[in-house]
């Protein structure tokens, strides 16, 4: 509903200050470039979405793969002990341990599609231990706030968009994975801020063994990464960052292909049944990036966009702050609402200042390391007919504040 509202309001606005422009100050022709900018934004959805359509195939069949080779379930059992402490009232043996790891570890891999089913059996196996059944209970509460924060390892449509308009631009030489590691650091930062507001917040001890690993662990990989890469050249660290992406992605595909032959799997046969899902989600997202991506074109042409963000940069720069990152901000405003609505905000910013500007990497950053809150908390407490959701909505939004900073401050160090 919220979408719906913004979705009007940029149309609304956008039409009423055009008008005004063009009667009151004689801007005649700006309702000509409002016209053209919306059929424009449902041609430019339309080749981006369409665009996304072979790397979602490629990507979905290398993940069912890993899916059939048990690879998934692998790497969920490694990362349980973890989940067992922070859902503190879930048995260990519980079957919801093993959907909530099932969830998060596919949110990781950017395995979105399945995800969410995963999340939505989580939840009801949770709501199978919730004595009050219409109010969110501990459990359910860190697991919503670790999902909406949910670490990334593969931004894969992030990835894939770039690709496309990097395609678009003539861009020479891009590395559209040179975003992987600090998107990877801006999610670590969301994800650990969400398990601490929650935990302290629900009075959990996480000073024990299997979060001191986790993120003691998670944090030494990023800092040796950080700090092999700090001494070296801008353009030079770019390219090692991309690299190190590329590697990452890469061996990922090698790692489910490997297991799959070594558990005598038809690799050929569950690639195309993964691959399948690929063309239909690709599909799926053309009503809503040329939806969004129209409203948003005309809110542009109008002018209202400029004045929005400038409003915002002149109160960014009056506390003496550096405002290059503004333009970004609407994708982090937007991103709790609707993913395809920041999609298209990501869009219109690699659009406008060019997919390798500071301001198109960090709008990949954001849109790769947030996620649609209030979405989530709507679908997966609906899911169980859950209304006091207590909590959850606090925490999650607070985790998405800190995890924002840390993206423009993350962006800043890599490509500022």
């Amino acid at each position: 509903m919220a979408l719906n509202y913004v979705w009007i309001a940029f149309f609304i606005i956008g039409f009423v200050v055009a008008v005004i422009k063009a009667f009151a100050f004689g801007q005649t022709g700006l309702l000509s470039e409002m016209l053209n900018a919306l059929f424009d934004a449902a041609k430019n959805g339309f080749e981006i979405s369409i665009g996304l359509t072979g790397v979602m195939t490629l990507w979905l069949g290398i993940m069912k793969i890993g899916e059939k080779a048990g690879v998934i379930r692998v790497l969920s059992k490694a990362v349980s002990p973890l989940f067992r402490i922070l859902l503190k009232d879930v048995p260990k043996d519980h079957a919801a341990n093993g959907s909530v790891t099932m969830n998060l570890s596919a949110t990781m891999l950017g395995l979105d599609n399945a995800a969410t089913p995963l999340g939505l059996k989580a939840m009801g196996e949770l709501q199978e231990l919730n004595p009050v059944k219409d109010t969110a209970s501990d459990a359910q509460i860190m697991f919503l706030v670790l999902n909406t924060a949910g670490l990334t390892l593969v931004p894969t449509s992030v990835i894939a968009i770039r690709q496309t308009i990097a395609m678009e631009q003539h861009v020479a030489n891009f590395n559209a994975a040179d975003i992987f590691l600090p998107t990877l650091i801006s999610t670590f930062i969301a994800f650990i801020s969400g398990m601490i507001i929650v935990s302290v917040v629900q009075r959990i001890n996480l000073l024990r063994l299997p979060v001191i690993l986790f993120v003691c662990g998670f944090g030494a990989v990023i800092a040796l990464l950080h700090f092999a890469l700090s001494g070296m050249p801008a353009d030079k660290m770019n390219q090692v960052i991309g690299a190190i992406g590329s590697f990452v992605i890469l061996s990922i595909v090698i790692l489910f292909i490997t297991a799959g032959m070594i558990r005598k799997q038809n690799v050929y046969d569950n690639f195309i049944e993964g691959a399948k899902e690929g063309f239909n989600v690709a599909v799926r997202i053309i009503p809503y990036l040329v939806a969004m991506l129209a409203a948003i074109g005309v809110f542009r042409a109008s002018g209202c966009m400029d004045y929005l963000v400038n409003g915002i940069g002149h109160v960014v720069g009056a506390m003496g702050l550096r405002t290059d990152f503004v333009p970004t901000l609407p994708i982090a405003l937007m991103k709790p609402l609707s993913g395809s609505g920041a999609r298209g905000l990501m869009v219109d910013v690699m659009r406008h200042y060019g997919v390798a500007s500071f301001q198109g990497k960090l709008a990949a950053i954001i849109q790769g390391s947030t996620e649609t809150t209030f979405y989530v908390l709507a679908v997966y407490f609906g899911s169980v007919q859950i209304k006091n959701t207590r909590h959850a909505l606090a925490c999650g939004l607070l985790a998405d504040f800190i995890g924002l900073v840390g993206a423009i401050i993350v962006g800043y160090i890599f490509f500022g």
